[in-house]
């Protein structure tokens, strides 16, 4: 009777709630059993299954992306795109860009603005940045393991073209006349942005050209009259304009060196050790004073297309003159 009594009150136990504990006693008692022998809630077998377990899964998914990792890396080339030109995001429409760029505060920003003179004026910033700009093409950047001397109409092939600064056919563009900012006829560097493999499709020297500008038509007949310019007669031509109306009255005569455009022997970037970009530089000889001017710089060759929105074949910047 006794030994009945016994295990009906054992059975019972199973159905009683479990004792009351505080907030501290019942964090303690997560902490550590010392009854069960757990910590936080898991005996030290079943911590050791859990850590092995992902040890095991972690140490594995590592090994995988390792090794495609590796096997990506085989597909790529340290010198050349994957996806080139038409395959590519960037496409076959080169870009232009421009130097020198606005302060950082506004680098948002493509307003050239400054104040010309030599006393009182801020120009002395974006002749500086210039200055910085051009050390990259300082005689030594290009070896002729990789480079190679180009007459007019000749091409890279294995080798580029060197690109060197011959001061004598560059005006007024230069550091020693402040690239036209301290009188007040600035100096813009135009370049092509870089495509692997793209090469312009020339147009001759006589060959019409579609939507050809007034711009375009007076530079292509100066560089046809001009024997110290006149060696190179192809080339991808870059012109600059006003935007608008106004723009186009208040821009006034345009200058360009060594000449309006960048000979075919500089195309195609093979990104090369050492490749320079070539540029033009653009001089704005009679801005309209302490008024805003828009203006859109363009390259010209047969498979270039213009879309003023989306910048293809163009840049776009601001000039103004104090």
């Amino acid at each position: 009777m006794a030994d009945e009594k016994k295990s009906e009150e054992l059975q019972q136990q199973y159905y009683l709630p479990p004792p009351k504990l505080s907030k501290w006693e019942g964090f303690k008692l997560f902490m550590w059993d010392s009854e069960r022998r757990e910590f936080m809630g898991r005996t030290a077998g079943s911590w050791g299954k859990v850590g092995l377990f992902y040890l095991i899964f972690y140490a594995g998914l590592s090994a995988f992306f390792a090794v495609m990792l590796v096997i990506f890396y085989q597909t790529l080339d340290n010198y050349e795109p994957k996806w080139q030109q038409e395959r590519s995001v960037i496409g076959t429409n080169p870009g232009l860009g421009f130097r020198p760029m606005p302060p950082e505060q506004i680098a948002e920003s493509t307003l050239i603005w400054f104040k010309h003179g030599e006393s009182g004026g801020n120009w002395k910033f974006y002749k500086d940045a210039l200055t910085d700009h051009l050390r990259e093409y300082e005689p030594g950047r290009q070896d002729s393991q990789h480079f190679k001397s180009c007459d007019a109409g000749e091409t890279s092939d294995a080798k580029s073209c060197f690109f060197t600064l011959d001061y004598d056919n560059w005006g007024a563009c230069k550091a020693d006349d402040h690239f036209g900012f301290r009188d007040g006829t600035p100096c813009i560097l135009i370049k092509m942005n870089r495509i692997f493999g793209w090469k312009p499709e020339l147009y001759g020297v006589n060959e019409t050209i579609p939507d050809e500008t007034i711009e375009l038509k007076r530079v292509r007949k100066q560089h046809a009259s001009d024997s110290s310019r006149n060696q190179t007669t192809e080339m991808v031509w870059v012109t600059c304009e006003g935007e608008n109306p106004a723009d186009r009255e208040n821009i006034g005569e345009i200058d360009y060196f060594p000449f309006a455009g960048l000979p075919g022997k500089y195309f195609p970037y093979k990104n090369v050790q050492g490749y320079l970009s070539p540029f033009v530089f653009a001089q704005f000889k009679s801005l309209q004073k302490n008024v805003l001017i828009n203006i859109e710089c363009r390259a010209w060759a047969k498979n270039i297309k213009h879309a003023r929105m989306e910048r293809r074949g163009s840049v776009h910047f601001e000039l103004m003159v104090d």
